[in-house]
This record gives C-alpha cells, sequence and structure tokens, in this order.
C-alpha cells in the first residue's frame, strides 16, 4: 500500500464524517463515517452537488446555507484554510440531524483552491438507557409507533415537574404542537406515509432535545414538548427552533419531496398553576396559532 493509499484508508475508517468536493462542489469522496451520519451511500451521492438535496445545510433560523453561505464556497473563495461551524443536515430518512462541521480548503501545487474537504459529526446526545426503555416499554409507557413518550407518561413527568417546580423552584414551559393539515396529508397520501410524517417528526423533535427535555406523543398528531430549567427568551428560542427544523425536514416519495409544518402553543409553568391549567392554557394558545395562519408558534 503506498502512502496516497494508507492516507485514504485511514479517513475512509474515520468515525466522523469526510467528503471532498471539486471546484464546482461536485462530490468527489464519501467515507463510511459519513454513510453512517447520514443514510446516503457513497453510491448515492459520488459524482452529486453537495446542494442537490442531499445534505441541504440549514442554520437553527432554518436559512438554506447551500444557496447564498455555503461554508465550502466560501473557503475556497477566500482560500483563508478552514471554517467552524453548527449547521442542521438533512438525514435520507428526513429528519434534521444536528452536526458541528470544519471545512478546509484543497490546494493544488500552485497554492490554489482545487476543492475542499468537510469533516462532521453529531453533537452529544443523551445516552439512551436501553433497559430503561425495555421497562417503560413493557409498562406500556412508549408509544409504539413514535418510539417517543405516550400520554400516560408525559402526565407522570408533568405531575413530577410540577412538584420539583414547588419544591426546588425548578421553572419548566410546555410546548404543544400538531402537526398542520394532517388529516389532508392522510387523505392525499395514504396512511402508512401520515405514520412516516409522525415519525420524521418523532425523530426531528428526538434528535434535537437537550439531555434534560422531552417530547411525547400525546395522541393522534399532536406532541407536547416539556422544556426544563429556561427564561422566557430561552424558552422562544427553543420552541422557534424546532417549528423551523420540522419545517425544514421532509420525505422523498417519488421524486416528490413531502413536507409538513407544526404548530405550537407555548407557556411556562406559573406559582398559582395546575397541570391542568398549563394544559388547558397551551392548548389555546395552539388553537390560536391555527387560527392566524398556523405553522408558528403562539406564546403567551
Amino acid at each position: 500500500m503506498n502512502e496516497t493509499e494508507l492516507y485514504k484508508s485511514i479517513v475512509e475508517g474515520m468515525y466522523e464524517g469526510v467528503y471532498f468536493v471539486d471546484q464546482r462542489r461536485k462530490i468527489t469522496f464519501w467515507n463510511k463515517g459519513a454513510e453512517r451520519i447520514t443514510g446516503y451511500s457513497a453510491q448515492e451521492v459520488m459524482g452529486s452537488s453537495c446542494s442537490d438535496n442531499i445534505l441541504v445545510h440549514i442554520d437553527e433560523c432554518g436559512k438554506e446555507l447551500c444557496i447564498n453561505s455555503c461554508p465550502l464556497v466560501a473557503t475556497m473563495r477566500e482560500n483563508c484554510g478552514h471554517k467552524n461551524d453548527q449547521v442542521f443536515l438533512h438525514h435520507k430518512n428526513g429528519q434534521r440531524i444536528p452536526v458541528s462541521v470544519s471545512v478546509s480548503t484543497i490546494s493544488d501545487a500552485f497554492g490554489q483552491p482545487a476543492g475542499a474537504v468537510e469533516v462532521f459529526w453529531e453533537n452529544p446526545r443523551r445516552d439512551v438507557d436501553e433497559q430503561l426503555l425495555a421497562e417503560l416499554k413493557k409498562a406500556a409507557l412508549i408509544d409504539q409507533l413514535t418510539g417517543l413518550p405516550n400520554r400516560r407518561y408525559l402526565e407522570m413527568v408533568l405531575k413530577s415537574s410540577l412538584g420539583e417546580f414547588h419544591e426546588h423552584q425548578m421553572h419548566f414551559g410546555l410546548l404543544f404542537a400538531d402537526v398542520d393539515h394532517f388529516k389532508q396529508f392522510n387523505d392525499t397520501y395514504g396512511h402508512d406515509l401520515g405514520d412516516k410524517v409522525l415519525q420524521l417528526v418523532s425523530r426531528t423533535l428526538e434528535g434535537n432535545m437537550r439531555p434534560y427535555d422531552m417530547a411525547g406523543r400525546w395522541g393522534g398528531e399532536e406532541f407536547l414538548i416539556l422544556i426544563r430549567y429556561v427564561d422566557e427568551e430561552q424558552f422562544r428560542m427553543v420552541g422557534e427552533k424546532l417549528r423551523v427544523l420540522v419545517e425544514s425536514s421532509y420525505l422523498q416519495h417519488n421524486g416528490e419531496q413531502l413536507k409538513v409544518t407544526m404548530t405550537m402553543g407555548g407557556s411556562r409553568i406559573r406559582p398559582d398553576d395546575t397541570i391542568e391549567a398549563l394544559l388547558k392554557r397551551v392548548d389555546k394558545l395552539l388553537y390560536s396559532g391555527k387560527q392566524t395562519g398556523r405553522n408558528r408558534v403562539v406564546f403567551d
């Protein structure tokens, strides 16, 4: 094995995702780590442009970086060595994944940009306790379709969180979310694709939760999201970020991108609140969001 083959073998086996592009942003290399993180095989992406509906990087505001703010293009244009960023990429299954990226220029023999390399890795996520998950499933506390906590489990967690608030002043906020026009989607595409959309939304929510927050399926196309230890500004930022990530997720079906949006109502716990009062409040806020255009988060 010569030196070039050795280096290629090392990069191919890296746990992080690595891919190379030429000056036209055509993908010329795609390692096993990139396959693992994105779900796309090298065969599916080689020769494609990185902007061809593959990763479709966005920031937390939903801005598509591939259009006007591509870090690969900026690095090659400025010949600036490397850039680091936090972005959300599109997984083959449809959901958005939070990743850190490091982009570097590939130079030719004359020191001019000949392409770029991007190394990306998943942002830390909470570890899944497999034994606990099995026990929760056995106790019928996990929704079978989405794998998220079900309504019964959410009610238990809400009761516990209310107790923590009264005893230790541990604030939390609640987001009540509903998939927009879900009945119409089911009528158009069928219940099987409808189920896949619910799974897509669930993966996007779960994959972008902070370690101490929780998203669960309340029932049908409704989700409840518990956001802990936040002030009003932080709570609003988390809610809006989740809305944007769901909006930018999509399924590929017969050459068509199938997208859904969510409307949410959000409120933080108050000293005189009961769980029933908080749920009633976020339900009213959700209804207000539906009446004023959907695909939005309405806070009190």
